[in-house]
């Protein structure tokens, strides 16, 4: 009788995690779907002025493969690029000054704000000091982006046409992110998939919609809206800057969109796993407010959706249980299937998405090894800098 009840609970914890995949499938926006891209859009009359600020710091090893893209944007409006030199020790300013001589296109300033003061994370601060450099042009947009992402010359053109198009004040398109080694392939795809399940982007994009996030390495950004929400001042503390960043311009009345890349692409790699792990867990407990109730609730909610399911299978067919292997089968089947279209927008083969539970253990485990590194005081980390308060958060909701 043992056996049976707990075969029995087996089968009810695999239906519950069923049903919640039949709600995500059917009532969390789509997430799946990866059609969302730049809306439809039409040239403006006269093209609006764009600056366009860089934030870098230690990014020699990526720029060459970047920076180039922006000198080469094909834009018929005034466009100016500002590159922030974040106190970087390998040369990072100097290499942009020496492929602006050697690529020419749009004018390029390099500038250096010195030490970030208290209270401010240090990509903030820099773009903190690149927004300020461009607004002495007046421009009527910002495009904020990363050092490590690379534009087609049409980038610019495409972002401002959306924006003019469908009066939205901020547009950003998440990067297709790098997926060329063994762990690549394995472990983005589930990222970005990860985030659109969090941030479904239709709801994202949908006037009075409470959700709100942004992709902080493409965000073009209306001057005016940027004021008013008070960019990036009243997000300084936000080591998660993007979704704090959406959400401040949502609050200000500005009207938001936000979609997957086909021409924008992050040239940043992660060839091993270690690489990884880094880049996921420097911010985890972050997104969690530091907070260890609901670090225990995320463990338990990603274990339930993401892990039941192929253990429920397995413990099903050899424990003689038809209920567990038959719901967690079936929520196993509705996970691969939710997930295919992520592999398909990188390219990779459908035969990965089977492996997604053994992914989101991996970003169990690099969400809890994020908190550990917090309680030992490491806390997050940007670039050679460490954020251990928990107010540096909370911004984000």
């Amino acid at each position: 009788m043992g056996q049976t009840a707990r075969v029995g609970l087996i089968g009810w914890i695999a239906a519950v995690s069923f049903a919640v995949w039949l709600w995500l499938l059917l009532c969390q926006g789509f997430f799946w779907r990866t059609d969302v891209r730049l809306p439809p859009r039409r040239e403006p009359h006269a093209w609006p002025s764009v600056c366009v600020v860089v934030p870098a710091r230690d990014e020699a090893a990526v720029l060459a493969a970047s920076l180039p893209s922006l000198l080469a944007q094909d834009y018929p409006g005034r466009v100016e690029i500002f590159l922030v030199d974040d106190g970087s020790l390998d040369g990072t300013g100097e290499l942009a000054r020496e492929l602006a001589r050697r690529h020419g296109g749009v004018p390029l300033t390099v500038d250096s704000p010195g030490e970030p003061p208290a209270g401010w994370t240090g990509k903030l601060w820099a773009v903190r000091h690149g927004v300020a450099l461009a607004r002495a042009r007046g421009p009527e947009y910002l495009l904020l982006t990363d050092a490590d992402i690379a534009h087609a010359p049409d980038s610019l053109r495409e972002l401002v046409a959306a924006a003019h198009t469908g009066g939205f004040d901020a547009v950003s398109q998440m990067a297709r992110l790098r997926a060329e080694s063994r762990w690549e392939r394995l472990v983005v795809p589930a990222f970005v998939y990860f985030f659109a399940q969090l941030y479904p982007f239709r709801r994202v994009g949908r006037r009075g919609a409470r959700t709100a996030a942004a992709a902080g390495g493409c965000v073009l950004l209306r001057t005016e809206a940027a004021e008013r929400a008070r960019i990036p001042d009243a997000i300084r503390h936000a080591v998660i800057d993007d979704v704090a960043l959406a959400r401040a311009v949502k609050a200000g009345g500005g009207h938001i969109w936000l979609g997957l890349a086909e021409h924008v692409d992050s040239v940043r790699p992660y060839p091993g796993l270690r690489d990884l792990w880094r880049m996921v867990s420097r911010s985890a407990y972050a997104q969690l407010r530091h907070n260890l109730a609901v670090l225990a609730g995320t463990v338990l909610g990603l274990a339930l959706v993401y892990l039941v399911p192929p253990v429920a299978l397995l413990a099903g067919l050899a424990l003689g249980d038809p209920a567990a292997a038959v719901f967690g089968g079936s929520a196993w089947l509705v996970m691969t299937g939710t997930y295919v279209p992520m592999l398909r927008y990188y390219r990779l083969p459908v035969r990965l998405a089977p492996l997604l539970p053994f992914t989101a253990l991996l970003y169990l485990l690099m969400t809890v090894d994020s908190a550990v590194q917090h309680h030992r005081g490491r806390g997050a980390a940007w670039k050679g800098r460490t954020y251990a308060r928990p107010d540096a958060v909370a911004d984000e909701g």
